[in-house]
C-alpha cells in the first residue's frame, strides 16, 4: 500500500440484514492475513454484534470510553485472528445518537491509531440515522453493501442519495452479497448505476465485490466463527479474500490531509 497513512473506509448499508457484518469482520481477517495492521470499528453503536460474530466478550466498549471514562487502550480489543476491533455496546440507547463532544473524544481516541495502522474499517450501522452518516462522512472510501432484492436496492440508493445531496459525496463502491450468480449481481449494480445516473448527477459507483449465496456462511455464524476460518475454501472465503487483495491496491492518503484526525475533524468544525 502506498502513502504514510492509514486507508479509512465504511462498511455500510441502507438496510439491515445484508450481511454488512460478516463481510466487515472477514474482510479484516483476509487483510490480517496479507500481513496488514487492521482496526475494525463498530460502530453500529446501539445494536453492536461484531463481537459476538466473532465469539467475543470484550470486558468494555464504546461506552465506557464516552460514559465512564476509559482510555483507548483499555477498549481496544485483539482478536485471535490477527486484527484488533474496537466493540460497541448492545442496546444502550443512550449511544444512539452522539454529541458533538462525544465525536470529539472519539476522534482524539482513534487519532491515536494512525501510526500503527494500516487500514481503519469501521462498520456502520444500517439506514439513515446520524451515527451512519456520520460515520460515512468520516471515512475516505465507502463499501456500500446490497443484496439482490427491491427493498436492499432501493435503501442502497437512499442512502446514496442522502450523503450526496445533503453533504456532496460523490463516490461509492459497491458491494453485492448472496448473490446467486455473477449476471444477477451486475444487474442489480446495473440498476443502481441507472438509478443513480439518472437522478444524482455526478456520483459515481464501482462495483467492488460479489459474494455468492453460501450455505458455510450461516454454518459459521452459528459456530461464532469467521467464515473465511471455518470454510476457508468456500465461495464467500475466496470472493473476500479477493476484495481484500484488490483494496490492497486501493490508494492511500500521502498527505496531512489523509490521516484519520482530518476525516473526524472535518465534520466538527463544517
Amino acid at each position: 500500500m502506498s502513502g504514510t497513512f492509514p486507508l479509512v473506509f465504511s462498511i455500510t448499508s441502507g438496510k439491515g440484514g445484508v450481511g454488512k457484518t460478516n463481510l466487515s469482520v472477514n474482510l479484516a481477517l483476509c487483510l490480517a492475513r496479507l500481513g496488514k495492521r487492521v482496526v475494525l470499528i463498530d460502530a453500529d453503536l446501539g445494536l453492536a454484534n461484531v463481537d459476538v460474530l466473532l465469539g467475543l466478550t470484550p470486558q468494555k466498549n464504546l461506552f465506557h470510553l464516552f460514559h465512564e471514562g476509559a482510555s483507548l487502550q483499555d477498549i481496544l480489543f485483539p482478536t485471535p485472528y490477527g486484527f484488533s476491533i474496537l466493540p460497541a455496546s448492545s442496546g444502550m440507547s443512550e449511544m444512539l445518537t452522539l454529541s458533538t463532544g462525544q465525536k470529539l473524544e472519539l476522534l482524539e481516541a482513534v487519532g491515536e491509531l494512525e501510526d500503527d495502522l494500516d487500514y481503519l474499517i469501521v462498520d456502520t450501522g444500517a439506514g439513515l440515522s446520524d451515527n451512519v452518516l456520520y460515520f460515512n462522512l468520516a471515512v475516505q472510501e465507502r463499501l456500500v453493501v446490497l443484496t439482490p432484492e427491491p427493498t436492499s436496492l432501493t435503501d442502497a440508493y437512499a442512502l446514496i442519495k442522502v450523503l450526496k445531496l445533503t453533504h456532496g459525496v460523490e463516490h461509492f463502491k459497491v458491494c453485492v452479497n448472496m448473490s446467486p450468480d455473477l449476471k444477477t449481481a451486475k444487474g442489480m449494480f446495473l440498476r443502481l448505476h441507472q438509478a443513480c445516473e439518472h437522478f444524482l448527477s455526478g456520483v459515481s459507483l464501482d462495483l467492488a465485490g460479489v459474494f455468492p449465496r453460501d450455505t458455510g456462511v450461516r454454518k459459521a455464524v452459528v459456530q461464532q466463527l469467521p467464515f473465511c476460518v471455518s470454510d476457508p475454501e468456500g465461495p464467500a472465503s475466496r470472493a473476500v479474500l479477493q476484495l481484500a487483495n484488490a483494496i490492497t491496491e486501493w490508494e492511500a492518503p500521502a498527505s496531512l490531509d489523509g490521516n484519520i484526525k482530518f476525516f473526524w475533524k472535518k465534520l466538527l468544525f463544517r
